[in-house]
């Protein structure tokens, strides 16, 4: 099974595609970003790098067939990298900015995975998160925060947050009903 919204992926090809589009760059952007960097691009390259690969994605996606059998994961990674490739050898014939970084570290990345399966799901998670957090008033947010994560008891929360018990218990539902879905087929 792939760590990828299926559902996400059939947004990008319906009428919701420019929402879909917004969710699919705010969850993925950072890892996009991020692959850059571990593949040895500076800064700035890095960023070029998110503008490309987003610029081919909204090219690619309308028409892309979800294969349950294949990870998009890899297909997003292997497209990062060509990109990243691209880059470096076109700043190889740039003159040198003086900020040489090694390459090893980018010869190591295209035979590594940049994510531990665990760490991916941290960061899809937290990304997730982030982005659902405005969805929902603080009082909320810090109700569930407090009892799942930090483990109070709702008595104590109702009582330091001026909500009743059950205010606690209903946010807690909604959000974590509202994370699932957000996180549907995200994680294994």
């Amino acid at each position: 099974m792939d760590s990828t919204s299926v559902s996400l992926l059939r947004r990008l090809q319906s009428d919701e595609r420019e929402i879909a589009w917004e969710r699919f760059v705010e969850l993925y952007a950072p890892l996009i970003y991020r692959w850059g960097r571990h593949h040895g691009l500076h800064s700035a390259d890095a960023s070029e790098l998110l503008q490309d690969v987003l610029t081919t994605l909204v090219v690619k996606l309308p028409e892309f067939q979800y294969d349950p059998n294949r990870r998009f994961r890899s297909w997003l990674r292997t497209v990062t990298l060509n990109r990243a490739n691209d880059l470096h050898r076109r700043n190889s014939v740039r003159p040198s900015s003086g900020h040489d970084e090694t390459l090893v570290t980018a010869a190591v990345a295209t035979n590594v995975d940049m994510f531990e399966e665990a760490e991916y799901r941290r960061f899809l998670v937290h990304r997730a998160m982030q982005v659902m957090r405005e969805e929902f008033r603080d009082d909320s947010w810090q109700a569930v925060w407090q009892h799942v994560v930090e483990g109070r008891k709702a008595a104590e929360i109702a009582k330091d947050l001026g909500i009743t018990v059950n205010m606690v218990y209903l946010a807690k539902s909604r959000i974590l009903k509202r994370l699932r879905r957000e996180l549907d087929g995200l994680l294994e």
